[in-house]
């Protein structure tokens, strides 16, 4: 059979259709970078609209280094950059969530929401959404910092996924 194409097509042409078969494998890329003109990143403070104080603070800090951390986007100042992350946390409670035989709390669960917004130039609205976690942590041997810290944790890494990977 492949002799029987060889007379019908030349090799030439043969080589000519693997060439272009294969050259769109190689200018495909698993990274945004090449997507989107955004290339810069401002991240405001986070703005508190909850009792519990310095969190959204903490927030803002690890998203910041989270982007330092991912690379895709450079972070500057709002006036030099090409989109502006802004976060609301809207909600804020720990909860008892397991307990024992003897109706003690084994283990609590922070939940926090966060209302997070990429503008664009102008404050154009990019993307906006709600974003939601939680931390489960032992009521014996963690405290309620480590619960919050295990839903930052999640947070940061959909805040950054949705703003770096989604284009």
């Amino acid at each position: 059979m492949f002799k029987d194409m060889m007379k019908i097509y030349p090799k030439g042409l043969i080589a000519v259709l693997f060439l272009v078969s294969c050259t769109g494998c190689g200018i495909y890329s698993f990274s945004p970078g090449g997507k989107s003109s955004i290339k810069t990143i401002a991240v405001t403070q986070f703005e508190n609209k909850t009792i519990e104080y310095g969190l959204s603070s903490r927030m803002t800090d690890l998203v910041i280094d989270a982007f330092i951390s991912d690379g895709n986007l450079k972070i500057v100042s709002q006036s030099e950059a090409d989109a502006t992350l802004v976060g609301v946390m809207t909600n804020y409670e720990r909860k008892p969530y397991t307990y024992d035989e003897s109706d003690v709390v084994s283990q609590y669960v922070v939940k926090i929401v966060f209302d997070i917004t990429l503008q664009g130039e102008n404050e154009k609205e990019l993307w906006r959404e709600r974003f939601y976690s939680e931390g489960i942590y032992s009521a014996e041997e963690q405290t309620e910092d480590d619960g919050q810290a295990l839903a930052a944790e999640k947070l940061v890494i959909d805040i950054i996924n949705r703003t770096t990977k989604s284009w």
